[in-house]
C-alpha cells in the first residue's frame, strides 16, 4: 500500500473531471505540488483559467494549478463554464433558472448520470479506489463560483433530456 500526499487526490479529481476531454492533456507532477492542464483550443483555455484556482492549499503545501495556453477574456459565467466543457464527455449542458419574487435567478453546471472511479490511496476505501459523481468533483475543484451550482443529470445518455437534474435544483 502506497500512501501518497494529500494533494494527490485533488489532483486525481482535475484528471477524472478533464482527462476523457480530447482537447485536455492533465499532466501530474508528483515530485513537487503542480498541475498543469495543456488545453489544445485557445477559447476553452480562456475559460479553463476564469473558472480553475490558480493555488489550492493543502496544510503547509501549496499545489499549483496551471493552465496551458492561457488568456485574460472575461465573459459571462455561465457561458465560460459551457465553453470550458465543450466536447467533454463527462458534460450534459449548463441551464439558467429564473428567480422568483421570493429567490435569485440561478445557474447549472449539468453532467452526465455517471459514477467516476479513479484510484485513491487516501485510506477512504480499502481498494485504493475513490468512487463519486461529477459533481461532486466540481465542487472540489470549482471556487467562486457566484450563484453556480453543479449537479447531475437525471438521464442517461441512451434516454431523451426531459427531466430535471439531480441535485440542488429548485
Amino acid at each position: 500500500l502506497k500512501l501518497s500526499a494529500p494533494w494527490i487526490t485533488f489532483c486525481h479529481e482535475i484528471e477524472a473531471m478533464f482527462g476523457e476531454d480530447p482537447e485536455i492533456k492533465v499532466v501530474i507532477d508528483e515530485s513537487k505540488p503542480e498541475i498543469k492542464l495543456y488545453v489544445d483550443n485557445a477559447k476553452k483555455a480562456e475559460a479553463l483559467t476564469q473558472i480553475l484556482p490558480t493555488e489550492k492549499v493543502f496544510g503547509n503545501v501549496v499545489l499549483k494549478i496551471a493552465v496551458v495556453p492561457a488568456n485574460k477574456l472575461k465573459e459571462d459565467e455561465l457561458s465560460v463554464y459551457e465553453k470550458a466543457f465543450k466536447g467533454n464527455p463527462v458534460f450534459s449542458y449548463v441551464k439558467r433558472v429564473g428567480g422568483t419574487i421570493f429567490t435569485y435567478p440561478a445557474s447549472y453546471v449539468v453532467f452526465k448520470n455517471k459514477v467516476v472511479q479513479f484510484f485513491n490511496d487516501d485510506l477512504s476505501d480499502v481498494n485504493g479506489y475513490c468512487s463519486t459523481l461529477y459533481q461532486e468533483i466540481a465542487k472540489d475543484i470549482f471556487e467562486n463560483t457566484n450563484g453556480i451550482y453543479f449537479c447531475t443529470d437525471i438521464l442517461t445518455d441512451d434516454e431523451k433530456n426531459l427531466g430535471k437534474p439531480l441535485g440542488e435544483w429548485p
